[in-house]
């Protein structure tokens, strides 16, 4: 089969590996027909991930049509259409019943990571009674991929773990895919003002789009000045950080009110300065979370129910023999006014 394959920073190849076959019978292998490309494979590629060896089939996201089910799996069966969860849970374990299948002790977040992953046209899923959905009939097959991944990470690590609450003067610092699906899904609880920061003019005017009420590029380095301009040197309520740097990061610790939330979503590779010296007295609560994806199915719904529009994230498409060009794309985001793209299988 076809796959995308890491071979070590700044390395990667469209090459033929084995099919995957059945190792428990907890086992799926299923036939990815669509997935995308995530921040994460990104900071993969930078060296930013250790636990991701050469030789690594990449990609945690996609839907697709079981090709084979084990003995133990009850709930889906050879042809059914499901959404694979970037979570692997074996729903068992203490953290999965404690609500983190993130921390999962045989799962977590290991494809693409740890064991084989989605950008190729076969994948193995562990556990797949609990870490993959049916798909419902009608489902418009590019906006469930968003919900692999972005939507929940967006939700949990920053709006839930942000405890936005109506009312509330929220800030985003980076519109990339999951900064903006934090923006959409902020929206459920009614705050009075969203801001949004990012270095790109075209991702701002997208946060427009999706509901932010103002925007502030960081390119000149004010936007601490500005936003605290905006809120009358208080600083905001909520705090949410969707990139992954210091600066970004700094940002989000400059502009955090008295008694308010900085939410961390971003994968960091390197060192953050904790400013507790001016922190330590100001009633915060910092955060941070691997996406759980508890929430799928709340989504599901959602989207189902088309209050939530997760397709509008999605800027360009590619067939899988088109990835490494689909990578190019995505990671040259600003240059080519990219979001999420699909690499489609059929």
């Amino acid at each position: 089969m076809k796959a995308l394959v890491y071979h070590g920073p700044g390395q990667k190849q469209l090459e033929d590996m084995p099919k995957p076959v059945l190792r428990e019978a907890t086992d799926a292998v299923v036939h990815v027909t669509k997935t995308t490309i995530c921040g994460t494979d990104l900071h993969i590629l930078k060296g930013d991930l250790p636990t991701v060896t050469a030789g690594r089939i990449l990609g945690h996201e996609g839907i697709g049509i079981v090709e084979e089910a084990g003995t133990g799996v009850t709930r889906f069966r050879k042809g059914g259409r499901v959404l694979i969860s970037c979570i692997t849970s074996c729903a068992k374990c203490d953290y999965c019943r404690r609500g983190m299948p993130s921390h999962c002790e045989t799962g977590g977040w290991i494809l693409g990571n740890t064991i084989d992953g989605t950008q190729a046209e076969y994948v193995r899923i562990p556990y797949a009674d609990t870490s993959l959905y049916a798909l419902p009939e009608g489902a418009d097959e590019d906006a469930m991929v968003m919900l692999s991944d972005i939507l929940p990470t967006g939700y949990e690590c920053g709006v839930l773990n942000g405890a936005v609450k109506p009312g509330d003067t929220v800030a985003l610092v980076g519109a990339g895919p999951v900064g903006l699906s934090a923006l959409l899904t902020t929206q459920f609880y009614a705050p009075a003002r969203i801001i949004v920061i990012d270095l790109d003019d075209n991702r701002l005017e997208v946060a427009k789009q999706f509901g932010a009420t103002a925007v502030v590029n960081s390119t000149d380095g004010k936007a601490v000045e500005k936003v605290m301009a905006m809120t009358g040197g208080k600083g905001v309520d909520v705090a949410i950080e969707a990139v992954g740097v210091p600066a970004t990061f700094n940002i989000c610790q400059e502009i955090v009110g008295a008694g308010g939330h900085l939410a961390n979503i971003g994968v960091h590779g390197t060192s953050v300065n904790l400013r507790l010296e001016k922190l330590w007295s100001q009633n915060i609560t910092l955060t941070t979370r691997l996406v759980d994806a508890v929430t799928t199915p709340l989504l599901l719904k959602t989207v189902m129910a088309g209050r939530l529009q997760p397709k509008r994230l999605i800027t360009h498409h590619f067939k899988l023999d088109e990835i490494l060009k689909a990578y190019d794309t995505f990671g040259n985001a600003g240059k080519e006014r990219a979001l999420k793209v699909i690499v489609t299988n059929p």
